[in-house]
């Protein structure tokens, strides 16, 4: 059986050599790189980079977006006893030099000309963000760089022209390299989101995200007739999962879209079988209907909130194969006709067998969506040290406040604190040149320190509360002690089921209540506010405005009232609010490349908010520094205006 990347690469070229490996979209035309073509470029690219001196142990930095030549320069580093690096297309030089120096890279693989220019000003660098020991940048896109002549810079044609010619010079060089990788060898670096701290580099093993892949493929019967859209950031460990040790695993097919913008079109066209999204992208896709919806005519809104009830009652029933009663069963049928398929059509899902979210919790209301209107969206939760893999949700037992059950060759624990351990074939071999990090997630008995907290039910499934730093107490009664829980991600996520609502950060540990800085989504509340003629010079305008304000306490309103209604957690109601001024940004350091916040940035970032939130004052002046997107810097400042929300009772079932 095949233990590594490559090994798997050429079994699927030995097995099928036409069927389709990999897509890519180019001027509007499908490419298509048949497995036996994966493997010949692969054994190309490997010659290429040998013959430029890439020594095996040696690690090549990658970075773009989701492009076929990326993911097979993957294999090709591999090949080679080499490490890929990917790293986050977005991320601004500094972010990038300190991945470049501390994984010590001489190679880069870089998309086209905008990641070029970072690598080369980097190298060119004499401050500490130098990276001067980047001798060899290989490009993909050469439009904008035909008269780049630094030395070192290749494109991957004449990357791939170079290592045919090497191959003829030496033809038994590639099974010997095949050959020789050890499967228990570091076969990619991949670096945290650095939520709480610098990124560290977790080094994953070829037997570590092949054992993760060939359970989740065995889990939901993934095969060869597959299609998937592979459009993730590739330096995060949940692309690598899906885009790489599944596809090899499995051999489905993966497209990669024309460019970001594209990527709702190129769904339609290809039409994947298997999808992999975070939250956000979920949230987008709910906030994209309800828009729609607004602007949609009476009958049709009338239809929508018809059928939503019906599919809110016993849509995710019909999903697992429950009883459902035939009156239901042929009203929710028609409103399939009428709604739900074109809903999935408009996202793009309508042939989606097997969804997937992961990378941070996903709200049960959003989740209820989705699956109450027939497409089979689970829970997937992991963390770059796991491969992303620890549970899966398997079908027909799906619960909406849980992750599922461990996955295959998983064990879980449960610590007295709350902390969730994990132990398993899939583990970080260690943090690339953090013996400490990795001493402190890694105990004697092999099991891996999550951060998280969680509890398992009844049913051996796995309910995650928070990371076990968010999670804390508010103030109880005066002369009583300890109150209720706080677990901030959890009151987070229900505000941002509402569309209006992109971002929120919660805040009550310690308090004597909740209160929260909130994002609007511009794009919902743009619509919104032209539909009413509101005027408005651009977000910061919007932000301030009496009905902006009035409808985003609509919201917490709600999510107040469930709160009200849920033991235990009524007195984590939001007290008051304020809506900030600017969006968190990772360029901003508010969010990290993953768009998880930095929480203790932000508290601390804008503390002049959460003191004036706690202090009583109904409106707070704030100037903060930021940074756009052609790399300049300036100042966001306006007057908050600080909202009391309505809270309730607790809500008490009569006995």
């Amino acid at each position: 059986m095949a233990n590594t990347f490559p090994q798997l690469l050429l079994e699927h070229a030995r097995q099928r050599p036409a069927a389709p490996a990999l897509r890519e979209k180019d001027y509007g035309i499908w490419q298509t790189w048949s497995w036996q073509k994966a493997e010949d470029d692969v054994r190309a690219l490997a010659h290429g980079l040998a013959a430029l001196g890439f020594a095996r142990g040696s690690n090549l930095a990658i970075v773009g977006d989701n492009r076929p030549y990326l993911y097979l320069m993957f294999v090709a580093t591999q090949t080679l006893s080499g490490v890929p690096v990917p790293m986050y297309q977005d991320a601004v030089a500094s972010e990038m030099a300190y991945v470049l120096r501390q994984a010590e890279v001489e190679f880069a693989f870089a998309e086209d000309q905008e990641q070029v220019d970072k690598l080369l000003a980097l190298r060119a660098e004499s401050g500490e963000d130098a990276v001067p020991g980047l001798t060899h940048i290989i490009y993909d896109d050469p439009r904008g760089l035909r008269n780049y002549a630094e030395e070192g810079l290749i494109s991957v044609e004449q990357l791939l022209e170079l290592g045919r010619e090497h191959a003829q010079a030496h033809p038994d060089l590639f099974g010997q390299w095949v050959a020789a990788i050890d499967p228990d060898a570091t076969a990619v670096i991949l670096y945290t989101s650095g939520t709480t701290s610098r990124p560290k580099g977790v080094c994953q093993t070829h037997t570590a995200y092949i054992t993760a892949a060939r359970g989740g493929v065995e889990v939901d019967g993934l095969n060869a007739s597959d299609e998937v859209l592979s459009y993730l950031p590739p330096a995060w460990a949940g692309d690598y999962f899906f885009s790489m040790a599944q596809w090899l695993v499995a051999g489905y097919t993966i497209n990669c879209p024309e460019s970001a913008d594209t990527v709702a079109i190129d769904m339609h066209e290809i039409g994947p079988t298997y999808y992999f999204a975070p939250p956000r992208i979920f949230e987008g896709l709910l906030t994209s209907v309800s828009i729609r919806m607004e602007d949609a005519a009476r009958i049709k809104q009338w239809m929508y909130r018809r059928f939503m009830s019906v599919a809110a009652q016993v849509g995710a029933d019909i999903l697992d194969g429950k009883p459902v009663g035939m009156g239901q069963r042929l009203l929710y049928g028609l409103g399939n006709l009428l709604v739900y398929a074109p809903l999935k059509n408009a996202m793009g899902l309508s042939r989606i067998r097997v969804a997937y979210t992961a990378g941070a919790a996903i709200g049960p209301d959003l989740f209820r969506f989705f699956r109450s209107i027939g497409i089979n969206l689970k829970q997937l939760y992991g963390q770059t040290e796991t491969c992303a893999y620890v549970c899966l949700q398997k079908n027909g037992e799906v619960k909406l406040e849980t992750v599922g059950p461990a996955a295959p060759g998983v064990e879980l624990k449960i610590l007295d604190s709350g902390e969730v351990l994990v132990r398993s074939k899939s583990l970080l071999k260690e943090y690339y040149k953090r013996p400490d990090a990795t001493a402190e997630v890694l105990d004697a008995e092999g099991w891996f320190h999550t951060g998280d907290a969680g509890v398992l039910d009844a049913d051996g499934h796995l309910r995650i509360i928070d990371r076990a730093s968010d999670v804390g107490r508010l103030n109880g009664p005066q002369g009583s002690g300890q109150g209720a829980m706080f677990a901030p991600n959890y009151i987070e996520n229900k505000l941002k089921f509402f569309p209006q609502i992109k971002e929120a950060v919660c805040f009550g540990h310690a308090r004597d209540h909740v209160c929260a800085f909130i994002n609007y989504d511009l794009d919902a509340v743009a619509d919104w506010a032209e539909r009413r003629s509101i005027p408005y010079a651009g977000y910061v305008d919007l932000a301030g405005k009496p009905e902006v304000l009035q409808l985003i306490a609509g919201c917490v309103e709600k999510v107040n009232a469930d709160l009200a209604a849920e033991e235990g957690m009524e007195a984590t109601q939001i007290k008051r609010f304020l809506v900030l001024h600017k969006e968190l940004d990772p360029d901003d350091d508010e969010l990290t490349r993953t768009r998880k916040v930095r929480r203790g940035f932000v508290a601390e970032k804008y503390r002049v908010l959460v003191d004036a939130l706690y202090s009583g004052k109904t409106e707070q002046f704030i100037e903060t520094a930021v940074k756009f997107e052609d790399g300049s810097s300036g100042t966001v400042a306006a007057t908050l205006q600080i909202v009391d929300a309505k809270t309730f009772p607790a809500v008490r079932e009569a006995a």
